[in-house]
């Protein structure tokens, strides 16, 4: 995170033994066998997607990319480079391709951009796309984001970052996987996701902001930001608790909201904690990730997020300090979210400004 700086689906509804079903809205017709059959078949697809979320895949990759070995992935660097092509990698051995329009993984974010706008000796950097095209509103899109940049080196101490943010980046990996195993067993979702790794958030949410700048697909198109930054830890607020942040989540759209508490009441049943909402929140969350550069856009947006904790971009912000049971439960949250927005018969609308 940047220093400086479901109409609504029916309830995802628990079965006696506690299996998350979908809820995604279908035809009303009581009568109809066909729609009955869809739905079951909805349900499977969404239950073994969501199983499908691996708690040991989360630790695995971010064991990778929070290593000494990718030097802190200050934006541009070498170790930034060598953590994207470990991420490139993990979405080609799974079969999820780029968008066709930008024609690689990459989206180059030049360092005359970012001077422009106070990223001082920057050197090029690259966001990174991957994309699964929807089955029936292609056109309409759901964007879930994290940056996997970090602040590198200081004084030859490596800050690898782990909560910050390469629990966010591994949750938007793994996440990308339960979509596109979905889609292989033939219940992909009906909207287009794309998953947008950015570049260069901690020195002013550059990466972010070019992306709006310059969208591959149509802003206008863009149904909501799912923003992910710092998943992986817990604050001294909230020690020991079963929570996550919800940052901006009505701000543009009530719906938004209320999917996401939907999603959650039947699914993992964290505590959403609205704190930093507040108007006269001091420390002004809402514009510190790259979900703001979207809602700047009047794009829906949702920002999770652990809190301040004591490792905050310092160097001991390491895997050792991860909750992984916990990183695994706010990332099926964020699934189960993403799955209702993506497969819900109608777009969510814009009703707040």
């Amino acid at each position: 995170m940047n220093k400086i700086l479901l109409p609504l689906f029916s309830a995802v509804i628990l079965s006696s033994c506690g299996t998350p079903k979908s809820g995604v809205e279908n035809s009303k017709s009581t009568s109809s066998v066909s729609a009955t059959t869809r739905s079951t078949k909805e349900e499977k697809a969404f239950k073994t997607a969501y199983e499908s979320l691996s708690l040991e895949s989360l630790k695995k990759n971010l064991t990778v990319i929070a290593s000494d070995e990718m030097e802190g992935r200050d934006t541009g660097s070498p170790g930034q480079k060598k953590a994207g092509e470990y991420m490139i990698n993990f979405y080609k051995q799974n079969g999820i391709s780029f968008p066709k329009a930008l024609g690689s993984f990459y989206q180059k974010v030049p360092a005359a951009y970012m001077a422009k706008r106070g990223g001082g000796s920057l050197p090029d950097s690259e966001n990174i796309l991957a994309f699964i095209e929807g089955s029936e509103k292609p056109e309409e899109i759901i964007v879930i984001s994290g940056h996997y940049d970090h602040v590198g080196s200081r004084n030859g101490v490596v800050y690898n970052g782990a909560d910050d943010d390469g629990s966010g980046t591994v949750a938007v990996m793994e996440i990308a996987k339960a979509f596109n195993e979905a889609k292989k067993a033939g219940h992909g979702p009906k909207r287009s996701i794309l998953f947008l790794h950015v570049t260069g958030e901690e020195h002013g949410l550059f990466g972010s902001e070019f992306y709006t700048d310059n969208p591959v697909f149509p802003l206008a198109n863009t149904v909501a930001d799912l923003n992910i930054d710092m998943i992986g830890r817990d604050d001294p607020e909230n020690r020991g608790k079963q929570y996550v942040y919800v940052i901006g989540s009505e701000m543009l759209s009530s719906q938004l909201k209320m999917i996401s508490e939907t999603a959650n009441n039947n699914t993992t049943k964290l505590e959403l904690n609205y704190k930093y909402d507040d108007p006269a929140d001091t420390e002004r969350l809402y514009y510190r990730s790259d979900h703001y550069n979207f809602a700047k856009n009047n794009i829906p947006v949702a920002f999770y997020f652990d809190g301040i904790h004591e490792d905050y971009h310092k160097p001991t912000d390491d895997v050792e300090k991860i909750d992984f049971p916990l990183l695994h439960k706010r990332t099926q949250l964020i699934f189960a979210t993403a799955w209702q927005l993506a497969n819900r018969a109608d777009r969510i609308v814009v009703d707040k400004k």
